[in-house]
Formats: C-alpha cells, structure tokens, sequence
C-alpha cells in the first residue's frame, strides 16, 4: 500500500500528529527542517531526530511520491517535467527562469474538467485531485534538480497554472499554501506566489475570506457572456456578472492588483472592438485590475484556435493602453518544447497508449 507523502503536513499538522503519538514539538520542528531545509530525501538522513520518532515517521509516510518521467530542457532555461504519481498518472511541472527568480507552475489535478476549448489540459478529464504533498512535492522535486546542479539557486516564486483548477481542490491548495510559506521551511513569500483560477466565484470568496496574503489571477478570456461562454463553458454557471461580484469582493478586501489572464486568439478575441469592451467591462476596477495579455500555443487538438498575429497582439495592447488600463504581454518561455500547459502529458499519453 502507498503511504502519503509527508510533504502533505503542514508544520501544525506534523505537530500536532506526533504529538497524539507521545513525542515533542520540538521533534516535529526538526524533521520539518531537515525536509526543507537540508532537504534530505530519506528519514534515515535525519541523523539528531529521535530514532522512535523516525521509525514512525517511516512506517506512516514517504518522503519521495514522485518520480520523474520525462524532462524537457529549453535553450531559454526553462524545463517542463513529467512526474509520474505513485499510482501511475502523470502531471506536468514546469521551472521558468525571470530576472526577478525562479519560478515553479505547478499542477494541482490529474486531468482538468473545466473544458476551456483552446486548452491541452483539459483534453483529459480530471480523473483525481492532487494531495497538498503531491503539490508541494513538486517543488521539492524542482529544488533538488537546481540543488543538484550546485549553482545554489532555490525557487523564489510560485504559480499555481499548471493542469487542473486549483479551487476545485481547495483544501489541499491551502494545505500546500502553507507548507511552501512557513519561515521555519522553504519560507516562499506571499507577494511571491499566485493561484490561478477559471473563476469559481463562491471559491474565490472563500479564499478572500481565509487571508492568505497570495495574489489571485483570473482566466477571463473573453469581455462578454457570449464569447466567454464559447471559449470556456464554465461561463454557463458562472457568468461573468457573478464573477466580477467575486472580483469586487476580492479588491474590497486586499490592498493589491489582481490580474485578468486573457489569452489571445486570432479572429476570435483579439479584435480592437474585444479590447474596447474589457476596458469597459474593467471600468473603475482600473487601479486595482492588470490585464496579462497571452499570446497563444497552439494545439493539435484544438486547430480551430490560431496565435493573434502580431500586429493584433500589439493593436490590443495599445487599445487598452490607451483606456488606461493596465495591461502586460506575457513573456513566453519554452517555445522550444512542448510550451502548451498539460501538452507533454497528453503527447506522452497518447504515445503509449
């Protein structure tokens, strides 16, 4: 039988666990430091931790859930991984190099139901949500490849893009949020981590509500009801009206910008009449909104979506400019591999199937 990751236990939780079974916090405190930040791979590493304490530990957890499957290294230094999990899925984790740090997106399904129609993620139904240690694991996972290559560089900051809607694994996203952040570990600052949602309004109050300090993007895509729900059938439930109410809440509650993904596709979004209606639908959220323009990966599966050429990329940006709204073109990163988010998973897949 597979035992749970301990990087699912947030450092109260590992506490308190050992704790029931008899043994100090401060045994707690120093496997928790041994694990992020000697990060040891093996509980027999653990060399001053009570030998009792250890044992249990090692009859209950594993440190190493996942192992890799695939590696894919681009010339701008970005490198996807494929983790194959303990019961054989595979999920996607991918390193990108910014002159501010490192960054790890990292997934938190197997498979994704939202069903955006330009999205290799979704070409396969989320079969599983992730636990908090199969998250966080993912993390750990990228920290030892940079470990390894003994350059002393660690990841300073954190997207949660990567396969799958976070909020529809909400707890375990929180978990995960607070193992990363915890000082006594990897102690990954707040400002420095973003969840992204497809926008499950009651998910994104709730998250409000919990204060957890970490920036929140949304994947909106489109300006209006009837483009949206064309693009991303997760508009039927939840309109945009009901996710602008879960935006205006966020805002109300948080000093910071939140940020409006729009991913462009050519004839369909990415006209200057669609930048005419966002900034509208943005209106007097403009100091607190930035809208991430994103240029499209295309994919095979979805070859009625076609890359905005780059006249209407910068014709969008403009026009919003121009709106006085906030607007940013993502950097694109690994155009050398499979860039598409959830891509190498479903190119492998079908290959052994």
């Amino acid at each position: 039988m597979n035992k749970p990751s301990i990087y699912g236990l947030t450092l109260g939780q590992l506490t308190e666990w050992l704790r029931e079974r008899g043994h100090k916090p401060s045994r707690a405190l120093r496997t928790w430091e041994w694990l992020y930040r000697s990060r040891v791979t093996s509980f027999e590493a653990m060399t001053d931790v009570n030998a009792d304490c250890l044992a249990l530990l090692a009859e209950h957890f594993a440190i190493g859930t996942l192992a890799e499957h695939t590696r894919q290294e681009s010339a701008d230094g970005t490198v996807k991984f494929l983790f194959r999990l303990q019961d054989g899925n595979l999920i996607e984790t991918v390193l990108m190099r910014h002159k501010f740090g490192l960054s790890v997106c990292v997934t938190t399904q197997v498979g994704c139901n939202i069903g955006c129609s330009f999205c290799a993620s979704g070409l396969l139904s989320k079969s599983r949500d992730l636990s908090a240690g199969e998250i966080a694991e993912q993390i750990m996972k990228v920290q030892l490849y940079l470990d390894a290559a003994g350059q002393g560089e660690r990841v300073s900051h954190i997207v949660v893009m990567g396969i799958g809607e976070p909020f529809d694994n909400f707890e375990n996203l929180v978990d995960f949020l607070d193992i990363v952040k915890d000082h006594k570990g990897l102690a990954i600052g707040a400002k420095h981590i973003t969840v992204s949602t497809s926008g499950l309004a009651d998910k994104i109050i709730e998250f409000t509500d919990r204060g957890l300090g970490v920036n929140l993007a949304i994947s909106l895509h489109a300006p209006n009801n009837e483009l949206r729900t064309r693009i991303m059938k997760i508009n039927r439930a939840i309109p945009i009206e009901k996710l602008m109410a879960a935006i205006d809440y966020y805002i109300s509650k948080n000093k910071r910008r939140i940020t409006l993904e729009y991913i462009l596709l050519r004839g369909v979004n990415d006209r200057q009449e669609d930048a005419l209606e966002l900034a509208e639908l943005i209106g007097e959220r403009r100091p607190n909104v930035n809208v991430n323009l994103i240029p499209y990966n295309p994919v095979d599966e979805h070859s009625q979506y076609q890359r905005s050429e780059q006249s209407a990329i910068r014709g969008f940006y403009d026009t919003l400019k121009k709106q006085n709204v906030s607007v940013s073109v993502r950097l694109e990163h690994g155009t050398d591999i499979d860039a598409a988010c959830g891509q190498l998973r479903s190119k492998q897949l079908k290959a052994s199937g």
